[in-house]
């Protein structure tokens, strides 16, 4: 920015970006002129102590945690339109945000909203259509150059929304929003890290005791059997065990290329029949939780096999709630219900165990965040002894895994068929322990909610 006393209007072009700051009187623009010689001075000092050619400037926190090459990719990737129209497309998805919003009118109608990675604008649309007084789609990718035309293709709505092109974490605001509605979930929830841009967002922007749409996030888990996949992936490795590949040994590299293989969390849509125990879950709720602790996610694991067989490693899938103040509603990517772009996850373990009916299993699920926008996976299973005795027994066995949610294996067939004797504990596996859930009315009052599995499905048909 060059600001110039009595500049030239054929010379502004030449400056980044040029202001006209009129004062009302001599004392304030003596008073700028002596603080902006101070300002001056204070810089000249700071950048004398820089090494010749350092340019001064502040990084923000997102630059701070993320390598930039990972950052431009991923803002390539959703600054294009075909990706943005595979996520519209999950009507799952974009019908269960419409109704979570045009549902609770009452949350939206006169009120300040803020679109945390507004995409398409597509929710900032949804919000002014539910009677917001005023909408700010933030948006870092080129997205943003789109977002404004679609805005403005729908002109009723268009006088109330306002695309502003940045990080939510470099964004400047003219005032405080009274909701954040944003789609910040990843594969298992947490991949790409933009939960932690939307918590940013939370304590920027939000005023006390706001709404965010979703409020809460719960990764659901569950140990399975799935012998199919496990030789595929095994199978894979099976070019590096050729002894005469042109004249070439490669045996020497099977073992890396098998480990390789099972480092890559299997993305696909598989049939509940497939979970042997009961899953639990771990809640995130993103009113309350602080960015830091989305850093390092430690999940301990406890189940209960329901029958016996080889255990190949764990399943994986996610809700959010939508707490409204009229209904609450709840997106699930659980298998069996209708399918989302998210499918489910599971990480496969190199080592399957074999349990028992009844056989305890445990564990832990630890997700470390990398610069990479995601996260690398640790997980442990082990099995308890089981039948007479076990309580003076320990660990028969474990087995360890580490993945990377970055390189998944995406897996798009059609869920494998199971015995018809497993089919009627599929839905009992599925419906993990209701955890009650702390929701803010206007009143200041409180209630609990309990989200059963099976209701899931049901609601996401009737959109």
């Amino acid at each position: 920015m060059c600001i110039q006393e009595a500049s030239e209007s054929n010379k502004e072009k030449t400056y980044s970006r040029g202001i006209t700051i009129q004062f009302r009187n001599e004392e304030e623009s003596r008073a700028f002129h002596c603080a902006f010689d101070q300002w001056k001075k204070e810089v000249v000092f700071q950048a004398s102590h820089l090494p010749n050619g350092t340019v001064l400037a502040s990084q923000s926190k997102f630059d701070s945690k993320i390598e930039a090459s990972s950052a431009k990719m991923y803002f390539h990737y959703y600054g294009q339109l075909l990706h943005q129209q595979n996520m519209l497309q999950d009507y799952v998805r974009t019908g269960t945000y419409y109704a979570a919003v045009i549902e609770n009118r009452a949350d939206f109608f006169g009120r300040v909203v803020v679109d945390v990675g507004a995409g398409s604008g597509i929710l900032s649309l949804f919000a002014a259509q539910a009677g917001a007084k005023h909408v700010y789609a933030v948006e870092a990718s080129e997205m943003a150059e789109y977002a404004r035309k679609l805005i403005a293709g729908n002109p009723i709505l268009s006088q109330r929304i306002t695309v502003i092109k940045g990080k939510v974490e470099e964004a400047e605001l003219p005032e405080k929003a009274d909701i954040l509605i944003s789609e910040p979930m990843g594969t298992l929830l947490v991949n790409e890290r933009m939960l932690e841009s939307y918590v940013i967002a939370r304590d920027r922007f939000l005023v006390p005791n706001g709404k965010m749409f979703p409020a809460v996030g719960r990764i659901h888990m569950a140990p399975f059997s799935d012998e199919y996949l496990y030789i595929e992936i095994a199978n894979k490795a099976l070019f590096w065990q050729q002894q005469n590949y042109y004249g070439v040994n490669l045996t020497s590299l099977h073992g890396s290329a098998f480990q390789g293989y099972f480092s890559q969390p299997v993305v696909d849509a598989f049939d509940p029949r497939l979970l042997v125990a009961p899953a639990i879950s771990h809640v995130i709720n993103f009113t309350s939780i602080k960015e830091e602790e989305l850093y390092d996610i430690d999940i301990p694991l406890k189940f209960v096999s329901s029958v016996g067989t080889r255990i190949h490693g764990l399943a994986c899938w996610f809700d959010v709630l939508f707490n409204g103040s009229t209904v609450q509603r709840w997106l699930s990517t659980a298998p069996g219900s209708p399918t989302t772009h998210w499918y489910q996850l599971r990480c496969v373990l190199s080592q399957p165990i074999y349990v028992m009916p009844g056989q305890e299993i445990t564990g832990r699920l630890h997700l470390a965040a990398h610069t990479a926008q995601s996260y690398t996976i640790h997980l442990t299973l082990s099995a308890k002894m089981w039948g007479p005795g076990a309580e003076q027994g320990g660990i028969l066995q474990t087995s360890t895994g580490k993945l990377d949610l970055k390189e998944p294996y995406y897996r798009m067939s059609q869920p494998q068929v199971c015995p018809a004797a497993q089919d009627q504990q599929s839905q009992q596996l599925l419906q993990t322990q209701d955890i009650p859930i702390l929701s803010q009315d206007e009143d200041g009052g409180s209630d609990l909610m309990q989200q059963p599995f099976q209701e899931s499905g049901a609601e996401f048909n009737s959109l």
